[in-house]
C-alpha cells in the first residue's frame, strides 16, 4: 500500500549557517470511503490501516455496531497519473439488513486531518445514537497506571520519532497493558484505526480499556470513546468545554493534562484510584 514516510528537500538556518538536507515527513493522502459503492466522505490521513480507519469511522458514526454488520472491505478502483492503483478508495458492503446512513453527507461525513468530522448534531444526538454506553462500566485504574501510559504511547510511535508529524492513539488495558497503538496526520483518524482494531478483534464494546490520545481531547474524539463504550479517555493536552460536558452526560472518565504524575480528572473521577 501507500508509503507512510516521504523524502523532501529544506534549508536549515541558524544563527551562523544556512545548509540543504533531506528531511523525513509523515505522508498526507486523502481516502474516499464508500459504503454499498456510495462516496461517503473524503478523509486526509496517512496510509496504513486504512480498513481499520473505515470500520472504526462507521462504528463511530452510528453505521455499524460490529465487525458482523459488514460483509466485506475492499479497495476500488482509483488510478494515479502513473496508472497505477492508489489505494485511496475503500468500499464498504454492509451486511444483509444493515441499513445505509440517512444522513446528508455533504453536511456530516466530510473529514479533514485538521478538523475531522464536521457538522455534528448536539450532544442529545450522540446520546440517542450510542450503543455502548460507558456510564455502568464498573472499571478503575490508578493514578500510577495513568502516568505511566504516555512514555509507552511515545515509545511507540515509531513514525513519529522519524518526522515529528504525527498523531498517536493507544489502548490500554486497566492495569496498564498496551494493546494496540495506531499514528495518523489526523488525530480523529488515528483512533479511527484503534477503534477499528477492536471491531476487527471483537472487542466491542471496548470495557475495561483506557483510550489515551497524544494531544487534547475534543468534543469528536470523546464522541468516538463514547460511542465505543470505552469507560476512560486520557490526553496529554487539553479538553475542550463540549468534551467535558459530553464526557459527563454519557458517564465517561475524562482525563487530561496527563503530564508526569500530574493529571486533571474532569468527569468521573470515582474510576482514578489515587
Amino acid at each position: 500500500m501507500g508509503r507512510v514516510t516521504a523524502r523532501r528537500r529544506a534549508s536549515h538556518l541558524t544563527a551562523d549557517t544556512a545548509t540543504s538536507r533531506p528531511e523525513t515527513l509523515a505522508v498526507e493522502e486523502p481516502m474516499e470511503i464508500r459504503i454499498n459503492g456510495t462516496a461517503i466522505t473524503v478523509t486526509m490521513r496517512t496510509p496504513g490501516s486504512d480498513v481499520e480507519l473505515a470500520q472504526g469511522f462507521l462504528l463511530t458514526e452510528g453505521v455499524i455496531g460490529q465487525r458482523d454488520d459488514i460483509a466485506r472491505v475492499e479497495y476500488c478502483r482509483g488510478v494515479g497519473d502513473d496508472g497505477f492503483n492508489t489505494y485511496n478508495v475503500l468500499d464498504v458492503t454492509l451486511a444483509e439488513g444493515v441499513s445505509m446512513p440517512d444522513v446528508d453527507v455533504t453536511r456530516n461525513f466530510y473529514t479533514t486531518s485538521s478538523c475531522g468530522v464536521c457538522g455534528k448534531g448536539s450532544i442529545d444526538a450522540i446520546r440517542l445514537t450510542t450503543r455502548h454506553s460507558p456510564g455502568d462500566d464498573p472499571t478503575s485504574v490508578s493514578s500510577e497506571t495513568l502516568s505511566a501510559m504516555p512514555d509507552q504511547l511515545r515509545d511507540a510511535q515509531r513514525v513519529f520519532a522519524a518526522t515529528g508529524g504525527l498523531h498517536g492513539a493507544g489502548l490500554f488495558d486497566a492495569d496498564g497493558t498496551m494493546l494496540v497503538v495506531r499514528e495518523d496526520i489526523g488525530r480523529h483518524n488515528a483512533v479511527d484505526k484503534v477503534i477499528g482494531w477492536a471491531v476487527e478483534n471483537g472487542r466491542i464494546p471496548l470495557t475495561e480499556t483506557v483510550l489515551l490520545v497524544s494531544g487534547r481531547a475534543s468534543f469528536e474524539l470523546t464522541q468516538k470513546a463514547v460511542m465505543a463504550g470505552i469507560p476512560v479517555l486520557a490526553a496529554v493536552s487539553a479538553p475542550s468545554s463540549l468534551a467535558v460536558d459530553l464526557a459527563g452526560q454519557a458517564g465517561l472518565t475524562l482525563v487530561a493534562f496527563l503530564r508526569g504524575k500530574s493529571m486533571n480528572v474532569y468527569t468521573r473521577p470515582d474510576r482514578v484510584k489515587h
